[in-house]
C-alpha cells in the first residue's frame, strides 16, 4: 500500500520500527542532579575528529541537563541488559532517580556512565540543531572505551516493538 498523504507520528512510527538500532543510555549530571534516558538515535559521524550524535525529546530531564552542561556519556547496552534499557525508558519514572542502585563512573564531562555494557562515549556537544519535538546534538567524543568482555558479548537492538539479541556467527 502506498500512502499518498504526509505521514502522521503513528504512519512514521509504524515503519520506523522495522528500523533495527542499538540500545543506549545518554545520561547528563549537572548542580548535583543527573538523569538518563534509554536512546536508540545515537551515531557515529567522523572518525577523525572523532564526532557522534544523539537525538533527544526537548521534553525530557536529560535534555534539561544536557542543555544546561553541553555534555553527556552514552553507554552501549548489552543483550542481557533490557531491563536497565526499561528502567531508563520508563516516562513514570521522569523525575526519579534511574540511577538508584546501579554502578556508575564519570570521565572528563562528569557524566555518568553505567559500570556494565559494551562501550561507552564520553562527550562534549559541539553544535545544537533544533528539529521539531527533537534536539540533535553533534558532540565531541572526549574518552570512549570497551568494557571487559565486550567482543564475546551480543548486543541490544531494538527491532519492531521488541528488544533483540544478534547471534554471532
Amino acid at each position: 500500500m502506498h500512502a499518498s498523504h504526509s505521514p502522521t507520528p503513528e504512519d512514521l512510527r509504524n515503519a520506523l520500527r522495522f528500523w533495527t538500532t542499538g540500545v543506549t543510555i545518554v545520561a547528563a549530571a549537572h548542580q548535583g542532579a543527573t538523569h538518563g534516558m534509554t536512546v536508540n538515535s545515537f551515531t557515529s559521524l567522523s572518525l577523525d575528529p572523532p564526532l557522534v550524535s544523539i537525538s533527544l525529546e526537548k521534553a525530557t530531564r536529560t535534555h534539561q541537563l544536557v542543555m544546561a552542561t553541553q555534555a553527556f556519556a552514552v553507554t552501549v547496552l548489552r543483550a542481557d541488559q533490557h531491563e536497565v534499557s526499561d528502567r531508563f525508558a520508563g516516562r513514570d519514572s521522569e523525575q526519579s532517580n534511574r540511577f538508584d542502585g546501579l554502578d556508575t563512573f564519570s570521565l572528563q564531562s562528569g557524566s555518568p556512565i553505567l559500570s556494565s555494557g559494551l562501550a561507552y562515549f564520553d562527550c562534549k556537544v559541539a553544535a545544537c540543531h533544533d528539529a521539531g519535538t527533537h534536539t540533535v546534538f553533534l558532540s565531541d567524543v572526549l574518552a570512549c572505551g570497551l568494557f571487559e568482555a565486550a567482543e564475546d558479548a551480543p548486543p541490544l537492538v531494538y527491532f519492531n516493538r521488541a528488544y533483540r539479541g544478534i547471534d554471532s556467527p
